[in-house]
């Protein structure tokens, strides 16, 4: 009897081991950024609709922005789609998606599907401009001020309760501090 229930015993032993080890593990969109009060890496990539006509961040320099990476393929991006687009309809910052390491009609077709909510999405199926951003996950999303310097990095999808408690507060702060 004792040998069977010593494996058990252990078995139970490493399962409250782990899962007190995930209860105290720090969140997972609390993941320092070296690039944290640093330039955004500038980027020039082809536009996801319009091959022809690049999606530059210089362009973007004098405003607020979020980045938002995703992909078709990550499902967290489908959970964060909604509320994406509710973002989007609030007009408090412009959304520019890096779509990465996707294909363009997938990526297309997904945004028909469940709306777009960005004002540009640059395109980068190899995902070599997503290295550059430290991205190593989808989705990832960073806000970066009218100086170009990245302020904030969130990883994982955004939710309504993110949104207020870890965007919005920053962008009002920066937004009276800049004027803009």
């Amino acid at each position: 009897m004792i040998r069977y229930f010593a494996p058990l015993a252990v078995f139970a032993v490493i399962v409250v081991i782990f899962a007190f080890g995930l209860h105290q593990a720090p969140r997972k969109d609390l993941v320092p950024s070296p690039l944290i009060g640093k330039p955004a890496p500038s980027f020039t990539l082809p536009s996801l609709a319009n091959p022809a006509t690049p999606v530059s961040n210089a362009a973007l320099r004098g405003h607020w922005y979020l980045l938002n990476v995703w992909g078709t393929w990550c499902i967290s991006c489908r959970i964060e789609s909604p509320e994406l687009l509710a973002i989007a309809r609030t007009g408090v910052v412009p959304l520019i998606g890096l779509d990465w390491k996707d294909s363009r009609s997938a990526a297309i077709r997904y945004l028909k599907q469940r709306g777009n909510p960005y004002q540009q999405i640059a395109f980068d199926p190899g995902g070599l401009e997503a290295i550059h951003w430290g991205v190593y996950g989808a989705p990832e999303t960073f806000m970066v001020n009218p100086q170009g310097i990245i302020v904030y990095k969130y990883i994982g999808p955004i939710t309504p309760g993110a949104w207020a408690r870890d965007f919005l507060p920053r962008l009002q702060a920066g937004q009276a501090v800049s004027g803009s």
